[in-house]
């Protein structure tokens, strides 16, 4: 029998995958549960359209996070601290300072995991920071710390 596996089945496939299982294993165990579907035309139709619907918009997606990563190197955020002689912080500046210094400069909400930093701002100056916006799409910020 021939179905369509609504979710990931260990040793048959993964969602969405029209796979050949034996009768006994698709009426026994697959339907029954609600792991697959069987492949009518009709079944396959939608699932073919429901994956072009999803590409198209994982497109989109990625077209509008590589366009913001672009405006991201245009943009300059500042963060006023203490700092002691030689331009050494009394602290530093995590990945919480820079996310809440980018809502309120810039109007971008940025989870703070989302940004990296190899190692915490503990100096005045101008540092660039990655920003992870879409896998494999990182747009990077100008962080500028005032004393």
């Amino acid at each position: 029998m021939i179905v369509i596996l609504k979710k990931d089945v260990k040793g048959t496939g993964k969602a969405g995958d029209v796979v050949k299982v034996s009768d006994g294993y698709a009426r026994n165990l697959l339907l029954p549960k609600g792991l697959a579907e069987e492949a009518t035309k009709n079944n396959v139709h939608t699932l073919e359209k429901a994956k072009a619907r999803r590409e198209e918009e994982e497109a989109q997606a990625r077209a509008e996070a590589e366009k913001q990563a672009e405006e991201m190197k245009k943009m300059r955020v500042t963060i006023v601290t203490k700092a002691g002689e030689g331009g050494k912080l009394f602290g530093s500046i995590t990945t919480k300072d820079i996310a809440e210094a980018l809502k309120e400069q810039c109007g971008i909400s940025v989870d703070k995991r989302k940004i990296v930093l190899d190692q915490p701002i503990k100096e005045v100056g101008v540092t660039r920071v990655k920003v992870k916006i879409y896998p494999e799409i990182t747009g990077t910020i100008a962080v500028e710390v005032k004393d």
